[in-house]
């Protein structure tokens, strides 16, 4: 799976939140999935809709994450 990264600062490590704000730590395939980043982690009651960087202050849709 290739990993898409932060359109700022180029990492591939993400977090989403929940309505408790907890943080799930994430990645995005290429293909625009959100997985989580250990798999055996539910993403159930997360936001999927916004990604959180963990290098930068830059969040947003997953759709605007970049290729390498």
């Amino acid at each position: 799976m290739r990993k898409l990264l932060c359109p700022q600062c180029k990492i591939a490590g993400l977090y989403v939140k929940n309505e408790r704000k907890e943080r799930l730590l994430v990645y995005v395939s290429d293909e625009g999935e959100v997985v989580p980043r250990n798999l055996e982690e539910n993403m159930e009651g997360f936001d999927l809709t916004i990604v959180y960087c963990l290098g930068c202050s830059w969040s947003g849709s997953p759709k605007r994450l970049v290729r390498r």
